[in-house]
């Protein structure tokens, strides 16, 4: 039987679209907002988990996050992934607590949020040619061991790409969306 799968492709090229989107979403332009932190994770107990498996993630004022870690030894794992993660928040250890004042939007952060938002987006156009590629490794697979015909395989092969082109304009216009929100304009 073919191993080929469209739908199961494009169950993951729709995935890719969807974390793009919740990525986008912890890019907020000014308001402190929990999902901000969402793409930290931290290297801790040998593993890499996300902030809120060893903290509770809570806003306290419309622009401040607090960070309060679960266990103390892994406060200065979590201020290292905060400063890392390349979001322009620089956390205020007070104990156990982390306090991320979030800075008022200049026109240099909206550039490096902007920038943020591409390297996202980069990343969900990644994922989606790799599944074009397994996709495509799949049918070569099938035509190879007798499953489908040559016209066959380039038939899907016309139906993979489409998917692709269709999934990869989605990504361009959600992030363009956000530079958009981002810069202001």
């Amino acid at each position: 039987m073919a191993a080929y799968n469209k739908a199961d492709l494009e169950r993951r090229m729709a995935g890719s679209v969807d974390a793009l989107h919740h990525d986008l979403q912890g890019l907020r332009t000014g308001r402190a907002s929990t999902s901000l932190l969402d793409p930290v994770h931290i290297e801790v107990y040998g593993a890499r988990m996300p902030i809120n498996q060893i903290a509770t993630v809570s806003v306290p004022e419309p622009r401040m996050i607090s960070v309060q870690v679960w266990d103390k030894s892994n406060v200065g794992p979590v201020d290292k992934a905060i400063r890392a993660a390349g979001l322009g928040l620089n956390p205020i250890v007070d104990g156990q607590t982390l306090r991320l004042p979030i800075p008022e939007l200049t026109e240099e952060r909206r550039k490096e949020l902007a920038k943020l938002a591409s390297k996202y987006a980069e990343g969900a156009r990644i994922a989606a040619r790799n599944v074009r590629r397994d996709g495509m490794d799949t049918l070569k697979a099938d035509e190879k061991k007798g499953e489908i015909s040559e016209d066959e395989r380039k038939r899907h092969e016309g139906d993979v790409q489409k998917l692709t082109d269709k999934t990869i304009g989605e990504i361009d216009a959600l992030a363009s969306s956000k530079e958009k929100e981002i810069l202001g304009k």
